[in-house]
Parts: C-alpha cells; sequence; structure tokens
C-alpha cells in the first residue's frame, strides 16, 4: 500500500488550506525537519516540515489546489509513480484555485481584480502581486467581475474570498447560529493607568495590555470563564491563554498570549507588541494561533465607544474593549472629568450567567482602576 502525505491541522480552526509552492519534487528524498511544502491556512502562511524522512512520491494537490484536513496531498515513495491525471469531478472544479502568491491574493482583493485569467509570470506560471496590478491597469488578463445589476444599483464588483476570509465568515456564522449569548457592560475609571502611561516612556505597556494581564488575572480567579462547552460537557483548562484579536489588511487574526496570568505586564506588552507585528506581517507561526482560553477584542482605537463581539467558538466568553472617552464622574462630593472606557463581555449562556458576567466585569474593573499591582 502507498503511503500518502496527508494535509496537516495547523491551527485550531483550519479546514483546509491551499498549497502555495511544493518545496520538493517527485522523486526527491528529504531528512526530518527539512521543509516539504508552503501552505496557506485560514491564519498565516506556513512551511510545513517532514516528520520523518522519505521521498517525496507523485504530487496529488497541485500549487495553488486547496485540500481539507487529512486529505492526502503527495504519495510518499520512490518518485516513479507519474502525478495522476487532473480531475475533472465537480468537487476538483471546486478546489482548483488560480495559482498566486500570498502578495498577489491581497494585491488583488485590494485592487478588485479577479485572479481567474491573469495570467502568470512567475515560476511555474504563477501569478505574482506584478501579474495583478498590470491587469488592473488593463493589461492583458485584467478580470474585474463586473455585472449589470438589475434595479438600478449599477455595475457590481464581485470578490473572491481568500482562504482566512472564507473561513472567518464560515466560523463567525457558525458561531452566532450554534452559541446562546448574552452580554454585559461596564464603565471603568482608567485615570490611574492614562496617568502612568503619560509619565513613561515609549516602551510603556499599552492600555490593552493592562487590560490583558488584569483578564489573565481574573480568569484564574474565576476559571469558569476560562473554559468551552465541548459536547454538551464544560470544560474548563488550568492555563490562562488570552487571544488578542489584530485586523490586517484583509482579516482579522487572533495571537494568543500563553500563561496571561503568570506574566508580567512589561512581558505581556512585549509579546503583544510581537505578536501583532508577526499578524500584520501575515509571520505568525501555528503554535501561536492556538490553545487560546478566552479573547480580548479592543476597537477604542479606532474612536469606538463599545461594541458586541462574537464569541470565537469554543471559547465560553470574549471581552469587547472601546476607546477612552472624558466623562463626568462624582469625585469628593463634587463632579471632575475622568478618563472612562467601556468594558463589554460576551458569554455562552451554557457555560456562564448573567451573575457571572457581572462577577467577571466588578473585579476587572477593580484591578483596572487600581492598576499599580499590575504593573509589579
Amino acid at each position: 500500500m502507498t503511503a500518502e502525505l496527508a494535509m496537516p491541522k495547523l491551527s485550531d480552526s483550519m479546514a483546509d488550506a491551499v498549497i502555495v509552492k511544493w518545496l520538493k519534487t517527485p522523486g526527491e528524498t528529504f531528512r526530518r525537519g527539512e521543509a516539504l511544502v508552503e501552505v496557506e491556512t485560514d491564519k498565516a502562511t506556513v512551511v510545513y516540515e517532514a516528520e520523518e524522512d522519505g521521498t517525496l512520491g507523485a504530487i496529488l494537490v497541485p500549487e495553488g489546489g486547496t485540500a481539507a484536513v487529512g486529505q492526502p496531498i503527495a504519495q510518499l515513495g520512490d518518485g516513479n509513480a507519474a502525478a495522476p491525471a487532473a480531475s475533472t469531478t465537480p468537487a476538483a472544479e471546486v478546489s482548483a484555485r488560480p495559482n498566486a502568491t500570498p502578495v498577489a491574493r491581497r494585491t488583488a482583493l485590494e485592487l478588485g481584480v479577479s485572479l481567474h485569467g491573469v495570467p502568470g509570470t512567475g515560476p511555474g506560471g504563477r501569478i505574482t502581486s506584478e501579474d495583478v496590478r498590470r491587469s488592473a491597469d488593463g493589461g492583458a488578463g485584467a478580470a474585474v467581475a463586473l455585472t449589470a445589476a438589475a434595479g438600478g444599483r449599477g455595475e457590481v464588483r464581485v470578490v473572491e474570498l481568500t482562504p482566512t476570509q472564507a473561513t472567518i465568515a464560515r466560523r463567525m456564522a457558525h458561531s452566532a447560529a450554534t452559541i446562546p449569548t448574552f452580554t454585559v457592560s461596564v464603565d471603568a475609571d482608567v485615570s490611574e493607568i492614562v496617568a502612568l502611561r503619560r509619565e513613561r516612556t515609549d516602551e510603556t505597556p499599552s492600555l490593552n495590555d493592562f487590560v490583558v494581564k488584569a483578564a489573565g488575572l481574573v480568569l484564574r480567579e474565576l476559571p469558569r470563564f476560562n473554559a468551552s462547552w465541548v459536547d454538551g460537557k464544560i470544560e474548563c483548562y488550568s492555563r490562562v491563554n488570552v487571544g488578542i484579536a489584530v485586523a490586517t489588511e484583509d482579516a482579522l487574526l487572533v495571537p494568543v498570549v500563553a500563561d496571561a496570568d503568570q506574566r508580567t505586564l512589561a512581558e505581556i506588552a512585549r509579546e503583544t507588541r510581537r505578536l501583532a507585528d508577526a499578524a500584520r506581517r501575515r509571520a505568525l507561526q501555528p503554535d501561536e494561533m492556538q490553545n487560546g482560553t478566552f479573547t480580548v477584542s479592543n476597537l477604542g482605537m479606532f474612536g469606538v465607544r463599545s461594541f458586541e463581539a462574537i464569541v470565537d467558538s469554543p471559547q465560553a466568553a470574549i471581552l469587547a474593549v472601546g476607546g477612552v472617552r472624558r466623562a463626568a464622574v462624582e469625585d469628593g462630593g463634587g463632579v471632575a472629568f475622568h478618563d472612562v472606557m467601556t468594558l463589554t463581555l460576551s458569554c455562552d449562556h451554557r457555560v456562564l450567567y448573567g451573575a457571572d458576567g457581572a462577577r467577571f466585569l466588578s473585579r476587572l474593573r477593580e484591578l483596572l482602576e487600581r492598576p499599580l499591582a499590575l504593573a509589579l
């Protein structure tokens, strides 16, 4: 029986991935740890390394093709077998995607250019970002999908989703449809944090770093929030791993700060900066996006006062952080303006109840309003 190389699972949410580039050719031998294939998952472009010595046989999924987790993508053997003829079944036609670099895909999305029909000038006919820009400028193969719309809406530009966007859409739809969610909100006076940051250097932890640190401590105190609903049961975890939502040009990625309850504020600040930078460069490694137990999503930098975030299944809760605003607050018998921030907690009602959410936000607000202990 011929051994096969199956598409590995490279992230918690990965259902399928695109073969970006084969790094070995049929008949070529490899050693354990050598790079075999570059794949684009729902989270990042990753180089998969061989788990043992071997020889690459026939390639079953070509560059640009999509394969589900566990699906054979190549044979392993002496390489004498010829690659199978391209299938003409509907399933194969669905999985076929233009052979383009990740940068070319992002460029096509930005410019509204369909990759279908764009001639590739890269190695093996691969479409490059320059090919996309040439097509957008009216060169051969320009294929912006425009159709006349009925009802006077004018022309419609159809944009193909990237694998990341398609996975996000699928996961968010599943979460919204299957998780009974409730939300609770509270205003926290973060004047002391704002003052601390004003006095420090550029390496000062961000307001979001304070939130991640405080959330980590609350999750340790209230372990029911550090949990998931799995197959009709609640799984509570010993490690507190806080995901931080990072917006990129074309997606929303959630790298994870592992053991956030045990790290110092300075350590969290360094880690969140590193992870956010890697996310924007699409350079995150699979293990940096796995095993999250809770998520913090912050839109305060965009001037958003408050919002409700969708629970990232199978986690039990997610915290939405709004921007800091000046608000009149009763102070010593008078009224003074303080720096206030709205925190909104979305919870899975199968795991948590309203009183639980209230306790979580009350403790979180207490920590944020007395931040010196967080900075130790």
